[in-house]
């Protein structure tokens, strides 16, 4: 199974920041739950992988000046993100402090080049690919293991219905009766 999540967690560290909703004490011992969830995560056997897709102050300003001409695409706006724009430098430098503080060897962040989308993606199918790659001949093997798990089931279960339905149809006979 994948999971994504859309920054999630890392919002404790970069919105309550920026806009100072809570006091820095608190969002500065955030960096450690996320750390200690990401580390739970990866003891059970979750690979984590994040992204962070960098685009220029300019190319969002592009974007959703597009997305404000394109109606099929104005969906995706929202007057905050125009307003959330003054406050760039101070989100730039709270993910800078996020990516620093929680990328570990379990769960790394990979900085994105996000300017063009075609590169972007490819750079992602990348970096899944070489992630996941060592994971393949093993779980191939759990694959072909549960195949032959649920074929016997299946050739027991079919036996068994085989034998219930032998056991269930004896030959009829007729008997006639005696009468004149």
């Amino acid at each position: 199974m994948i999971s994504i999540f859309n920054r999630s967690h890392y919002e404790d560290v970069l919105v309550v920041r920026v806009h100072d909703l809570v006091p820095e004490k608190m969002w500065r011992r955030r960096y450690a739950a996320i750390n200690n969830f990401e580390s739970l995560l990866s003891q059970n056997d979750v690979i984590i992988l994040k992204f962070y897709l960098h685009i220029s102050n300019d190319e969002q300003e592009r974007r959703l000046l597009a997305r404000q001409e394109d109606r099929t695409k104005a969906w995706k706006l929202s007057s905050a993100d125009w307003a959330e724009r003054r406050y760039w430098n101070d989100y730039q430098a709270a993910y800078e402090e996020a990516l620093a503080k929680c990328s570990t060897d379990e769960a790394p962040w990979y900085i994105v080049p996000a300017n063009r989308k075609w590169y972007r993606n490819l750079l992602i199918a990348r970096t899944l690919v070489s992630a996941l790659r060592p994971y393949k001949k093993e779980w191939q093997a759990k694959i072909v293991e549960r195949g032959q798990r649920e074929l016997a089931l299946i050739e027991k279960s079919r036996q068994a219905e085989e034998n219930s339905v032998a056991a269930n149809t004896t030959p009829h006979i007729s008997v006639p009766s005696g009468g004149s």
